[in-house]
């Protein structure tokens, strides 16, 4: 191959469907929350693209908005009037490592002032055909990789359900 990695995961994004997709809502009664968080099946793992709109934003100095996102093993992105993602379930974990070390723990967004934030990264800690069928959580708060069970994350803002892009 004689490109370098990031052209090599670029030209993944530019030029492929996804192999799994969720498109995220947020809550009822909150905020218009919409995006959508891909997964594409590479040689060197799961590169996971996200890119989320009308997520809170503050315009405090030292304050930027920053969320959680992690992949949840729930199957439904229902819930009740107290936490509406209740059936997200919790962080996808099949090792039953600690966090910050669970399969689902993902790096988190990072808002702009309008609200819009885009991720990218590379894992190895599962793969597409591993969460298709799970669901994708957006938290109200970055997660502190040090509380049990889930990084003191904060209420669940937008929920998708990953399902396949490829037949």
């Amino acid at each position: 191959m004689n490109q370098t990695n990031s052209q090599y995961f670029a030209s993944v994004i530019q030029n492929s469907l996804p192999d799994a997709a969720a498109v995220l809502a947020g809550a009822p009664r909150g905020r218009r929350i919409e995006g959508t968080v891909s997964f594409y099946q590479t040689p060197q793992g799961v590169l996971v693209t996200a890119a989320v709109r009308g997520l809170p934003v503050t315009r405090m100095a030292c304050a930027q908005p920053i969320f959680a996102l992690h992949v949840h093993e729930g199957a439904s992105c229902t819930g009740t009037a107290s936490d509406p993602f209740a059936n997200a379930g919790a962080h996808f974990n099949p090792g039953g490592c600690p966090h910050p070390y669970h399969a689902g723990d993902l790096p988190p967004l990072f808002a702009d002032l309008t609200g819009f934030a885009w991720m990218a990264v590379l894992t190895d800690r599962f793969r597409v055909a591993d969460v298709v069928g799970r669901t994708v959580v957006v938290h109200a708060r970055p997660d502190d990789f040090t509380t049990q069970p889930s990084g003191n994350a904060g209420d669940k803002l937008a929920c998708g359900v990953i399902v396949p892009t490829k037949r």
